[in-house]
Parts: structure tokens; C-alpha cells; sequence
């Protein structure tokens, strides 16, 4: 363990940390803010040009497991009542609780990359994101995806508008914060929705009970299905079929297109007789090279599915325009579509 301080230079500790030291700050913590910044941006490499979306994507990974890996060796002491005793510190306690539980009882030390990580998550949840289609925010907890993504649920809620839901059951399968949930219970639905993390489950209870719909949508602690059958089933799975290496990526990147796989497999038995599941996916595995043209279309005749219409919009979240990123020649394309699958035999 060794020493950092105000007079620590990014090059110095970046040395440092890729030499397997780990540093524990001692000085201003918004110095220790900005000393962390530093070595973010020594770790973000310039996308080069010409290089093929799989490769690019390949080396976007790796650099961002190496930076993760190295920018948690910066840290802070922790008092405690999740005090951090620096000048300037904020007070962190609430935001801390909300991520990591109560306080220990003695000190500790944490990366100042998972502190600033829990803040920022507070002040999302404490703010809300707004959801246009929704005609309110939802407040994502620490540890859930934020719903940052509109143009998902904008071709759901568009789809959904033309549809009279009043004492129809329909899943949401995946659930996160809610969202697609809430706009289904808002035609009239009754929503049973399920979600294999614990914070999810929380996140999208108490989303329910801010919107006063918590006595039409029932939020599960489950894998992929409740059991029996609904008339539409509703799912927005992780789009990228590559390892996830945090709890938080899993919303975003299915290992092996495993999740994809299970839920077609199991969407026919889990639908009434002329319903439908609503598969809500980006194309992006498609143009980094990561499933191939055709692939996604074979998965749902093996699973005994037909795509009865599907819907599309371009994406529109912020890294389609950024430029820096090395995968900009990937995003700024990116299509978000809705799959309306039914039964090869209800066809």
C-alpha cells in the first residue's frame, strides 16, 4: 500500500498503479477527484482509424477491464458512519448506505471510483430520469440501468397506445427500473414483471409506488417467466452478446446470447392463445460483427417463433454522436427495433 497526495502527479501514479501498487490518498479530495480523471483519460486511447468494428469493439473491452482493474487502486479512507475524513470530502453517507448497506463500525478504505460511482447513482435516483413515453421520471437505484436509453420505450409506448389492455395480464421480463412495466399498467394491464437482481426488484417496487400503480404491477424476484401464461409478454434483454464484467454491464451485455436464447425458447409456452411477445433489441451486435446478418431471424424459427411486425427507430442516446468513441463508426448507425413474435402455429 502506498501514499498519495496533493502533490501526486497522474504519470507518477499511473506508474505506480500499473506496477501493482495500490494508493491511498491522504490529501484534498477534490485534488484526489481530479488526480483520478487524469489517469481516466491516460487510459482512453484515441479510437484509430480503419479499424473493423469487431477488432475496435475487442480492444474497447479489454481497455476498459484494464482501467476498471487499475483505477480501483486509487482509495480513500472510510470512518466510520461512512465519514471520509479528507478536506473537502462531501458527505457521502446516504449515498453509500444506498449502494454498499450500513456503515461498518470501525474505519476502512474504498476506491474512489465506487464512492463517486455511489454518488452519482443518488443523485440519479434522488432526481429521477425522465421517460417521455411515460409522462413522468423513474429513479434508478444503485446497480440498475437507467432507462437512458428512450427510443425503446418510445416504440413500446407508441405500440402500446393503439392497444386497449383493460384486464389483459401481461410480463415484463427483465425489468429493471420498470419502464416497460409502467407503460403497459398505464393501457390498463395487469403487470407481472420479473427480475433475477435483487436491487432491480427493489428499484422497480418502489418506481411502481411513486407512480401509484403498485396495485396493477406485481414485481417478482424471478429468472426470465413467472409461471402461466399473458397475453402479451414484454421484454428489453441485455443487446450484446459478449461477457459482462460487472454486476451493472449484465443489462447491457449477455455472455454467449444466453439470456436471448432461454427467453425465445420459452416465449410460446408463456403466451395465450394470440398473444405476443415484444422483443425490443438493438442492432448493434449486428454491425459490430458480433452476430451475424440472418442470425438473430434463425433463432426465432429454432425457438418456434414468426415475427408477425416489427417497428424501428434510430438510436438517439448521446455516444452515437461522440465521435471519440472507438466505436462511433458502429453506433452512429445503430438501429433499435420492436419484434412482435407469436407461435409458428398461431399464425
Amino acid at each position: 500500500m502506498g501514499r498519495a497526495d496533493d502533490r501526486t502527479t497522474a504519470d507518477d501514479a499511473l506508474r505506480r498503479i500499473r506496477a501493482g501498487e495500490s494508493l491511498l490518498y491522504g490529501g484534498d479530495f477534490r485534488n484526489a477527484r481530479q488526480l483520478l480523471a487524469a489517469l481516466g483519460r491516460r487510459l482512453t486511447p484515441r479510437p484509430s482509424p480503419g479499424t473493423q468494428p469487431a477488432e475496435a469493439f475487442r480492444k474497447e473491452r479489454h481497455r476498459r477491464r484494464e482501467a476498471h482493474l487499475l483505477l480501483q487502486r486509487l482509495l480513500v479512507p472510510v470512518e466510520a458512519g461512512w465519514r471520509i475524513p479528507l478536506a473537502r470530502a462531501p458527505d457521502v453517507a446516504e449515498a453509500l448506505t444506498e449502494a454498499l448497506g450500513p456503515p461498518p463500525e470501525g474505519g476502512g478504505l474504498l476506491p474512489l471510483r465506487e464512492v463517486l460511482g455511489a454518488v452519482g447513482a443518488h443523485e440519479w435516483r434522488r432526481r429521477g430520469v425522465p421517460v417521455p413515453s411515460l409522462g413522468a421520471p423513474v429513479h434508478p437505484h444503485h446497480g440498475v440501468f437507467a432507462p437512458i436509453r428512450g427510443e425503446y420505450a418510445e416504440i413500446v409506448g407508441v405500440a402500446l397506445s393503439e392497444r386497449d389492455l383493460a384486464g389483459r395480464l401481461v410480463f415484463d421480463v427483465g425489468t429493471g427500473t420498470g419502464v416497460l412495466a409502467f407503460l403497459a399498467a398505464r393501457r390498463g394491464a395487469r403487470v407481472v414483471a420479473t427480475d433475477a437482481e435483487p436491487r432491480a426488484v427493489a428499484c422497480a417496487r418502489e418506481n411502481a409506488g411513486r407512480l401509484g400503480l403498485e396495485g396493477q404491477v406485481e414485481v417478482r424476484e424471478q429468472d426470465l417467466f413467472p409461471d402461466g401464461r399473458a397475453d402479451l409478454v414484454l421484454c428489453n434483454p441485455p443487446w450484446i452478446p459478449a461477457d459482462a464484467h460487472t454486476p451493472l454491464e449484465r443489462a447491457v451485455y449477455d455472455p454467449g446470447g444466453r439470456f436471448l436464447t432461454r427467453f425465445l425458447a420459452g416465449l410460446a409456452e408463456h403466451l395465450l392463445p394470440g398473444g405476443e411477445g415484444w422483443l425490443v433489441l438493438s442492432d448493434l451486435a449486428e454491425r459490430l460483427g458480433l452476430r451475424q446478418p440472418g442470425e438473430l431471424e434463425a433463432a426465432f424459427a429454432a425457438a418456434g417463433l414468426v415475427r408477425a411486425w416489427s417497428r424501428s427507430a434510430p438510436a438517439v442516446h448521446p455516444r452515437t454522436a461522440d465521435e471519440e468513441d472507438p466505436l462511433h463508426a458502429a453506433r452512429k448507425g445503430e438501429i433499435t427495433t420492436l419484434h412482435a413474435l407469436r407461435p409458428r402455429q398461431d399464425v
